[in-house]
């Protein structure tokens, strides 16, 4: 039996276990990781990403992580020249509500004490000090957030949105990447200090002086023997879990995209990422309504619908095409490597997002033939934050690591993530949020009631 030794065993390649093996040999120097994938990296979850990234979380630690991964993100861009096609013209969130002093008591709150320095209001048609998103440039691009409750002026900054909106928070550290360029930029430059790759499925892990993974590959089974392992296995981390008799407390749902070329050039190219806030009845027509409602498989899409529902711009300023998604599966399902997709999801996130941008409406029932429809895997906890640290009680002791339950957010989040488990890993010293983003956290009764009440930012 073909054997392979290793002081770090990565499971999984997507952006989360490429970004840990690049964090441990860039800041560490731990170049001894081998990183095991069943199939071509970046291929599974990583490739159905929004591929977009913010630093707005209604909680300090959240905040304090993205900001930190969004700083490493952007030392990539220097680094490459901007190979991640990184973009800055932030997160708009719209409500046709004129009170949103619950929407603003969070930001105050995930700002926390840079809170007056970072909040903007705008309640003119001037708009006296906003800074209008013409420019991707995230060098230039402003921070903290714009609350726009001028309707005169929404209409200047978003000429797309419906009349009706009353008011905007302009999220503005925020914006899309190219998922796929940082993972192979990290890639690149894990093999190029050393760094190897396995192709094959773990199906045991035993523990033994270390471990011993079986590894079974096309050329039969392999065994690897490693000091430390990493769990990056996304949406199949607790069975990876399980390997080792550790229960992780996760759970996945089943999330889809759509994205289309603009041929009718509906949508602004400067449009940021915008985000309908609101609960909403989709937009059928009678008929559909009554034919819908008769039908007890597709009644519910007659019901009042979750908000949250979020369209942008794709390839750039120069780009035709647009992405729109629509995160309201709450349903827990086992994971599978081939997901299938809902064959009127494509209809309902374009009617459900229409009601933002009407414009949109041109496509009803005549979506371009070039439109993809995709999905994936939403890997979360019951609070919708990430699981970084220690896998089990004795985890650090006993060398297994997890990067887990990056939910909608693995993209954005993958550069802190990955640096705080190499952190763990290496023993090194860690940020004050390190213990609440591991099972640490199930301990503090204080923030499990925090989190209880807080929004889960699903998107």
């Amino acid at each position: 039996m073909t054997q392979h030794s290793a002081e770090v065993a990565i499971i999984g390649a997507g952006v989360a276990g490429i970004a840990t093996a690049y964090y441990l040999a860039e800041h560490h120097n731990i170049t001894n990781v081998l990183l095991i994938e069943q199939g071509q990296p970046m291929a599974f979850t990583s490739a159905q990403s929004g591929e977009n990234y913010r630093n707005w979380w209604p909680h300090p630690s959240m905040v304090d992580f993205t900001n930190h991964s969004i700083d490493l993100m952007e030392k990539i861009a220097r680094a490459s020249d901007n190979r991640l096609h990184m973009n800055r013209r932030g997160y708009a969130l719209a409500t046709r509500r004129t009170q949103v002093d619950d929407l603003i008591d969070q930001v105050r709150y995930g700002y926390d004490n840079k809170r007056d320095d970072l909040i903007r209001f705008h309640s003119s048609a001037e708009g006296s000090g906003y800074q209008f998103a013409e420019k991707p440039d995230w060098e230039i691009a402003p921070d903290g957030v714009d609350v726009i409750q001028n309707q005169e002026l929404i209409r200047k900054a978003f000429p797309s949105f419906s009349g009706d909106i009353q008011t905007v928070l302009h999220i503005r550290r925020g914006g899309d990447i190219s998922g796929q360029q940082m993972g192979m930029y990290m890639l690149e430059n894990y093999r190029s200090k050393g760094g190897r790759r396995l192709t094959g499925m773990v199906r045991q892990i035993n523990q033994q002086d270390g471990y011993v993974l079986e590894v079974e590959t096309s050329e039969g089974l392999v065994q690897v023997k490693t000091e430390k392992i990493v769990n990056a296995a996304g949406p199949f981390a607790a069975k990876v879990a399980e390997m080792i008799g550790e229960a992780l407390p996760v759970y996945n749902t089943f999330q889809q995209k759509i994205a289309f070329e603009d041929v009718e050039r509906v949508i602004p190219r400067e449009l940021p990422f915008s985000i309908d806030l609101d609960e909403q009845l989709i937009d059928w027509s009678d008929d559909e309504k009554e034919w819908l409602a008769s039908d007890g498989e597709y009644k519910w899409l007659t019901e009042q619908m979750p908000g949250a529902i979020h369209c942008r711009p794709d390839g750039g300023d120069n780009g035709t095409w647009l992405k729109l998604g629509w995160a309201f599966n709450e349903t827990p399902q086992d994971a599978t490597w081939e997901p299938q997709l809902n064959d009127q999801f494509p209809e309902i996130v374009l009617r459900g997002a229409a009601r933002l941008n009407p414009s949109l409406k041109a496509y009803y029932g005549k979506l371009p033939r070039n439109m993809t429809h995709y999905g994936g895997w939403y890997t979360m906890t019951e609070e919708n934050w990430p699981l970084i640290g220690p896998m089990g009680k004795n985890g650090a002791q006993k060398g297994a690591f997890m990067i887990t339950a990056l939910s909608g957010f693995g993209t954005m989040a993958a550069c802190a993530s990955a640096d705080l488990v190499a952190k763990w890993v290496a023993d090194d010293l860690k940020p004050k949020y390190a213990n609440d983003f591991s099972l640490h956290r199930y301990q503090n009764t204080t923030l499990l009631a925090e989190l209880k009440e807080a929004s889960k930012g699903v998107l």
